[in-house]
């Protein structure tokens, strides 16, 4: 079954002449039921759709900056993304549009803690937990992640300090998926971590990285403020489901 729907996967992948909704339509019927063989169908109908929102926060900031960019595309297991068709002219339009991904994400999951503290439902715990995670997992400061496009407004050089807290995510919380992630991200890390060494810009972009000093200390404390609000948040769902299931047990 599983290799079935992988291959439907790959048909509407490349099925471009289905239109942009119906391919994320699909995709994204694809990667529920994926997830649903390992985690039940309401878990990942839930864990999809706060997925959704993640990629329509880039997908409304881009548009609004004007550019051209496709639909979220969903991969089972991968994520999720959206397809810049037109590149940010600037740093700052890249942080921009990096940070309303985990920021509308962060929003959609808050309301799912409180959905699921107003109905007791473990479910909805538990689906908070992910949405929480993975938007603080996509705050790691390396690119491609969303944490390394807002952080390179400040330095590239900071994804140096990103390469060594991604190597230790992955030492402490040794997932499969995290693995295959990392596997599928790193010719893209190390081709980032070798232009930021050698401090290069962009090809055909020399003053991509030109910033006011007000819009990086603004996104700096963006990221930080953020970032802590995640992690406390992570921590709190995660021991929050502990105790249920410690309790049921």
């Amino acid at each position: 079954m599983l290799r079935a729907m992988l291959k439907l996967l790959l048909l509407l992948a490349n099925a471009a002449k289905l239109g942009p909704l119906l391919k994320t339509g699909g995709t994204m019927i694809v990667s529920i039921g994926a997830y649903a063989l390992l985690f039940g169908w309401w878990y990942a109908v839930g864990f999809v759709l706060l997925l959704l929102v993640h990629e329509l926060g880039h997908y409304v900031a881009a548009r609004r900056l004007g550019l051209n960019v496709g639909a979220p595309t969903f991969i089972p297991f991968v994520g999720a993304w959206i397809e810049l068709k037109e590149q940010p002219l600037s740093v700052e339009q890249e942080a921009h549009i990096a940070f309303a991904g985990p920021f509308v994400g962060t929003i959609a999951a808050t309301l799912v803690l409180w959905l699921a503290g107003s109905t007791d439902s473990r479910l909805l715990l538990a689906i908070a937990y992910a949405g929480f995670f993975i938007n603080l997992f996509n705050l790691v400061p390396i690119t491609p992640f969303d944490g390394g496009r807002i952080v390179a407004l400040l330095s590239p050089r900071i994804w140096f300090l990103g390469a060594p807290l991604l190597a230790a995510i992955f030492y402490f919380i040794p997932s499969p998926m995290f693995l295959l992630i990392l596997v599928l991200l790193l010719p893209t890390i190390w081709s980032a971590l070798r232009s930021a060494w050698r401090g290069e810009a962009p090809a055909g972009r020399p003053r991509y990285y030109d910033a006011a000093p007000e819009a990086r200390v603004r996104y700096a404390l963006y990221y930080l403020l953020l970032l802590a609000y995640l992690c406390i948040m992570t921590y709190r769902t995660h021991g929050m489901l502990r105790s249920q299931l410690s309790s049921a047990a």
